[in-house]
């Protein structure tokens, strides 16, 4: 086959292949579905994204009267703490205690992400590093108890109960 006769059958192969992409969207799709534009845009992208659509979705889909009282426990040492006075510093304890629970109750319901980095020369590990990274909101924790343990730790404990948790969920089913 010569080269003109290649090209006569390579325009009118490109051009439907042209045409069925830019309709695809349209034929491949249910016409009575809605799709909005952001569910597009969340579908388009592959990995995490799916992914954490997903989640939000059960969780916003869930029934309220599921919900469970969260509850994460923080611990922090007197003697470690910045201060000028013992009682200075058992301020700070307790404040620093009540930051780690607040921690606890973020991965609970953020969730933690992990970052790994290793480092191989000549088939032998040279360095192998993980990090975790908590980022979120918490409201509506209630601090249920301050308790000294031993005689130089404190132990703080908070909680998110169910109805606290029922409000943010329908706040976030009216938004969503």
């Amino acid at each position: 086959m010569n080269k003109e006769k290649k090209m006569k059958m390579l325009v009118p192969v490109a051009s439907l292949a042209l045409l069925i992409s830019g309709c695809q969207s349209s034929f491949l799709t249910n016409m009575d579905e809605k799709v909005t534009p952001s569910t597009l845009n969340v579908l388009s992208n592959k990995g995490e994204d799916a992914a954490h659509l997903a989640a939000i979705n059960e969780v916003l889909d869930a029934s309220v009267t599921n919900v469970p009282t969260i509850s994460a426990m923080g611990y922090a040492v007197v003697s470690s703490q910045p201060g000028r006075s013992a009682n200075q510093k058992r301020l700070m304890a307790i404040r620093s205690a009540r930051m780690a629970a607040m921690r606890d109750l973020a991965e609970q319901i953020h969730g933690l992400k992990v970052e790994g980095n290793t480092t191989v020369i000549d088939l032998m590990v040279q360095n192998d590093t993980f990090r975790g990274i908590v980022s979120g909101t918490i409201r509506g924790a209630r601090t249920v108890r301050i308790n000294p343990t031993g005689s130089d730790t404190y132990e703080v404990l908070l909680e998110i109960d169910k109805d606290t948790l029922s409000y943010l969920l329908r706040q976030a089913r009216g938004v969503a």
